[in-house]
């Protein structure tokens, strides 16, 4: 056994490991951490497949920026994890029967599983061994794929803008801060002079 198969097994027993204490932890911190851990040990196993782009944004990108997010939110907002659980609690048997429902399709399809004959001969034949992978990925990307790439990041856009207007309230009861009004204002009228005597304080 090489080492390489020694490192995808632990990167893919880690990254199971990982997948499954982040859905059945208890503590939400523990959570994101074994989140992170699993994107860590995906990470590993994107490098043994020769993708070291794509690991190096599944870093930067999950670990450094979402998972990160994930625990900022968890660890500052007030969530009262104990009525989260109550309401879970009611949808166990439906995650069970689709969770029973998705094995069996699992297994279905695996078990039909075969490959064409020939499979090897065309794989050799479409993977570029004359340019990087990350040159690969761009051209692949940004020359075969461009208008859907640019279709996916309009998708995206529009998504984040109407979950910005669907979660913005204008409450009445708060505060705000009206930047025209301070830089019209009047010193004049927004102030007061007080002739302070000594020993003697403001009525």
């Amino acid at each position: 056994m090489t080492v390489a198969v020694i490192a995808f097994y632990a990167f893919a027993i880690t990254t199971i490991t990982g997948g499954l204490f982040t859905v059945i932890s208890r503590n939400p911190v523990h959570s994101v951490l074994w989140l992170i851990l699993a994107f860590l040990s995906s990470a590993g196993l994107f490098v043994l497949l020769g993708a070291e782009f794509v690991a190096m944004l599944l870093i930067i990108v999950y670990v450094g920026a979402v998972a990160v997010l994930f625990l900022f939110v968890v660890m500052m907002l007030d969530v009262d994890f104990a009525e989260l659980k109550a309401e879970m609690a009611k949808y166990i048997p439906l995650a069970l029967l689709i969770g029973v429902v998705l094995l069996m399709q699992l297994a279905l399809a695996f078990g039909a599983w075969e490959f064409s004959s020939g499979f090897e001969e065309r794989l050799a034949a479409n993977t570029p061994t004359d340019i990087h992978n990350t040159k690969a990925l761009g051209l692949l990307i940004y020359d075969d794929y461009i208008l859907l790439f640019q279709l996916a990041g309009l998708i995206l856009l529009v998504a984040m803008i109407g979950a910005i207007v669907l979660t913005l309230r204008h409450r009445t009861d708060i505060k705000r801060q009206d930047v025209l009004a301070q830089m019209y204002r009047d010193p004049a009228k927004a102030m007061e002079l007080k002739d302070v005597k000594p020993g003697q304080g403001l009525s």
